[in-house]
């Protein structure tokens, strides 16, 4: 069975006005034709013959007779039947007809014209609720209005929808900056009031784990502020001609020592060559992250592999390991800022929880994307896919 489409507003304006209007006029022309059908045939039936045949004769040719035709008219149909002026029966009887199809036109009219308002009036308060702050109120959809009013109001409902979706993840982003910000900040003030307090010896050992939760901090302020740049759509990027594979294995050299110390194996298949256009070093920090996600996650003793191949107008770039991978349901959520597949993970782990979320936010600056998949062998696939041009 055939859907039923939703008709444009024009369309949709036009056919209800068109169809009232039409409608309106053909109803009084009609019942102007059905009175004076009426009366004609009423008039006839009680014409004496002889009077009949002399009225139907002459009202083909009324010139032959004048005065004989008008005699029959105003003695059968009154001797007002032709009276030019307003007064006149014809005259009112239209202003009877007019005073009686008004309030049909009303009707229907109004009857037409309410879905329109009633999605009008649905976007209303679904607008006033937004207002007020509750970001998960939807419009209802109207069918019987216009294409436009319908796709507006479903519209409007994806726009709360992501507005309420920024709205929780902006809360839990609080949180969890919150926690992430106070947690090194309070180890470090709390060493170091132990060194002014004589809890603590001044040994160079304190002074160092001090600094490094500074620098924990510092990054951590640095991711935060390069992720708010990508979210305001001013993240700057120094687009040139670059070779990916080249970069891999770079980013692998520099990162060898921590891989061979964790008996991780990498591997790179590179199927295509060939340069894109993308920002050297943020494509690298992309890499780093990935590869420093595999360090932290996957386990010792796993393998890497790591493939490059060009699509038809793209690049992509594909790193499957062989860990434990996630839940089925974190895939979704991995992204997420200070997102942890393993909520057992402590800080020490070296990861923030803002990794992938950089790594997704440099790809999409570049006019790409991340996403992450569970292999059948088991593991964690993350493919980069970026524009070739």
């Amino acid at each position: 069975m055939k859907e039923k489409r939703p008709q444009t507003l024009w369309r949709w304006l036009c056919l209800r006005i068109l169809t009232l209007a039409i409608g309106t006029v053909v109803l009084i022309a009609l019942c102007m034709w059905l009175r004076f059908t009426v009366q004609y045939l009423w008039i006839t039936h009680h014409m004496p013959p002889e009077v009949l045949q002399a009225f139907e004769a002459l009202r083909e040719h009324p010139e032959r007779d004048p005065a004989r035709y008008h005699a029959i008219v105003d003695r059968w149909w009154g001797i007002r039947y032709t009276d030019p002026s307003i007064a006149s029966s014809d005259w009112i009887t239209v202003g009877i007809l007019v005073m009686v199809t008004i309030p049909f036109i009303v009707y229907f009219g109004l009857r037409h014209a309410r879905p329109l308002s009633q999605q009008f009036s649905a976007l209303r308060h679904a607008a006033d609720a937004v207002t007020a702050g509750r970001f998960d109120a939807r419009s209802a959809l109207i069918t019987a209005a216009p294409a436009e009013v319908q796709h507006f109001a479903a519209d409007f409902n994806s726009m709360t929808q992501q507005l309420a979706h920024y709205e929780r993840e902006l809360r839990a982003s609080h949180v969890a900056m919150a926690h992430e910000l106070r947690s090194p900040l309070t180890a470090a003030i709390g060493r170091l009031q132990g060194l002014i307090d004589g809890v603590f010896e001044a040994d160079p050992r304190h002074h160092h784990l001090i600094m490094s939760q500074l620098r924990y901090l510092s990054r951590l302020i640095d991711d935060l502020h390069l992720l708010s740049l990508a979210d305001a759509g001013q993240l700057i990027l120094e687009p040139a001609a670059c070779d990916a594979a080249e970069l891999l294995r770079e980013r692998i050299a520099w990162l060898k020592p921590q891989l061979d110390s964790a008996a991780i194996t990498v591997t790179l298949n590179v199927a295509d060559r060939g340069t894109l256009c993308a920002d050297a070093f943020r494509l690298g920090q992309v890499f780093t992250i990935l590869l420093e996600n595999t360090l932290r996650y996957a386990g010792p003793g796993t393998a890497l592999n790591i493939s490059l191949r060009r699509q038809a107008t793209h690049w992509v770039m594909a790193f499957e390991d062989t860990g434990p991978g996630v839940a089925p349901d974190f895939l979704s959520a991995m992204f997420e800022r200070f997102s942890r597949g393993d909520t057992s993970r402590a800080r020490h782990s070296g990861g923030s929880g803002l990794g992938l979320s950089i790594a997704r936010a440099i790809c999409r600056a570049h006019g790409g994307d991340i996403c992450a998949s569970l292999p059948a062998g088991g593991g964690l696939c993350l493919r980069i896919t970026l524009p070739a041009r």
